[in-house]
């Protein structure tokens, strides 16, 4: 058919029942009329329909990027044209914001280069260019989801790039300010309970005294350093495989369509996209997605010390740690009326753990690279995605429900360091380890405070015990140590 003068204004949809009819390589088959999938599609939904996983949708949102920024690259070498290019545009900006999502159905068990779902974009962007042209759904006419839709691409350099693409938006754009709020949190009770001294504890054991505020320095140190590795990681995300096809060579692909689709993406996106220096190691490895998963399962190990750490130290209310009240969010029990539990900590270890697992499957994949392809993709973008999504979510709420709301319990503090033994580490300089050492045994095993068991042993006045025991004067200086 001949191309029509312009676009036309047709609202998303198809308002029609049935099947109609769509071809591939393999042949005819029926796809639901009111979907703008086509046979590939079709295809995989019918062989691949494996559990509950979908091809997460930030993946389809990316792609829309990548297949607009090559309809621009493409008009502007002349092997496109403005209207038909014009058609696949408006098709992606629609995937770009979401409103296609109903008609990207895949299963994240599918091929593992992610052809089908690369086909399921094409389709859909065809079908709809179609639409907006005037011409019949399923024809392929005047807008081709291969030779129009994939021009200069393969799935082999579109899905990695993709890949990437949806990695960084959802990585910027959610998990890194929730980090960034929870440590700026946990760094403003830092700095208020900065002499509020507690007693600490090694081995699960009671050690030194040292100050509350010191103790969540820590867990803000934490939390910055996986920001400062997840940004150092990120950057191996902005080189990109596009231009490189099937194998890394860049056959079908225009001479600098590599650079110029990762100038367009980098434009479309505001972030600094290059193209890859070496396509072959883009495309035959996941390497950069393999070192954004070990950054986020350092986050999740950070997580899990800073959760575990405050359900313990808020463990009670009577017979526990005490140290620490933790917001009340809900009730904790259906059999023990007034319980209430670490509801926050809970759910966020139980992330962390979710979240080694989805990088030892990321790591099993990306170790699956054979020749010229690494054909495990679709699980490892599905599990990066994943963790992104529920340790974002998971800080969101904990930073909310329970740190945001933590307060001291300073009587119980007070009194644990007051019964604490291993005061007596500050007497060692002045009388020798061995003679604090019987000290400490003596105040166990007769239940004497420290300071009776130290002068009942003759080792040490009580003026010179005063001045040593001091707990304020143990705790080094600020956030350094000695």
């Amino acid at each position: 058919m001949a191309l029509p003068l312009h676009l036309h204004d047709i609202p998303i949809g198809l308002n029609v029942s049935g099947t109609r009819i769509e071809t591939d390589s393999m042949g005819q088959i029926g796809v639901p009329a009111d979907r703008y999938w086509g046979a590939q599609t079709q295809r995989s939904l019918e062989h691949f329909s494996i559990g509950d996983d979908r091809m997460p949708k930030e993946v389809y949102h990316a792609y829309g990027i990548v297949k607009k920024a090559a309809a621009q690259v493409n008009a502007t070498g002349g092997r496109l044209t403005a209207l038909k290019a014009c058609a696949i545009i408006q098709a992606c900006d629609e995937v770009i914001v979401g409103k296609l999502d109903a008609h990207f159905p895949l299963f994240v068990w599918q091929t593992g280069s992610g052809t089908q779902s690369n086909m399921n974009i094409n389709e859909v962007v065809s079908n709809r260019a179609i639409q907006l042209l005037g011409g019949t759904l399923g024809s392929k006419n005047p807008v081709h989801p291969n030779d129009d839709v994939n021009m200069g691409m393969s799935s082999n350099d579109s899905f990695p790039t993709a890949m990437h693409i949806a990695t960084l938006t959802l990585l910027d754009d959610r998990l890194l300010p929730e980090l960034d709020a929870l440590a700026t949190t946990i760094e403003r009770k830092a700095e208020l309970w900065m002499d509020v001294v507690k007693i600490g504890r090694t081995h699960l054991e009671d050690a030194v005294p040292l100050t509350v505020g010191q103790e969540w320095s820590g867990y803000a140190h934490q939390i910055r350093e996986t920001i400062a590795n997840l940004k150092l990681v990120r950057t191996g995300l902005f080189e990109l495989a596009i231009g490189g096809t099937a194998v890394g060579t860049g056959l079908n692909a225009p001479k600098g369509f590599s650079v110029d689709m990762a100038n367009a993406i980098a434009q479309l996106t505001g972030k600094p996209y290059v193209t890859a220096p070496n396509k072959f190691a883009a495309q035959g490895t996941l390497d950069a997605m393999v070192r954004m998963s070990a950054a986020l399962r350092g986050v999740a190990v950070a997580l899990m010390k800073i959760a575990n750490d405050m359900r313990w130290l808020a463990s009670g209310p009577r017979c526990g740690f005490g140290e620490l009240h933790l917001p009340e969010n809900e009730p904790g029990s259906s059999i023990m009326p007034g319980k209430v539990n670490p509801t926050q900590c809970e759910a966020l270890v139980m992330i962390a753990i979710q979240v080694i697992g989805d990088d030892t499957a990321v790591a099993f994949a990306g170790s699956q690279g054979n020749f010229e392809l690494n054909a495990m993709r679709p699980i490892v973008i599905n599990n990066v995605l994943h963790a992104i999504r529920i340790l974002s979510d998971g800080c969101q709420k904990f930073h909310q429900y329970s740190v945001e709301g933590t307060e001291l319990n300073r009587k119980r503090i007070r009194e644990m360091v007051s019964r604490s033994v291993m005061l007596v580490t500050a007497l060692s300089p002045d009388i020798g380890y061995d003679k604090a050492s019987a000290i400490a045994h003596m105040a166990m095993e007769h239940d004497l405070t420290l300071r009776d068991a130290a002068l009942k042993s003759g080792y040490i006045d009580d003026q010179t015990f005063d001045r040593l025991a001091d707990p304020m004067t143990m705790v080094g200086h600020g956030v350094g140590g000695a």
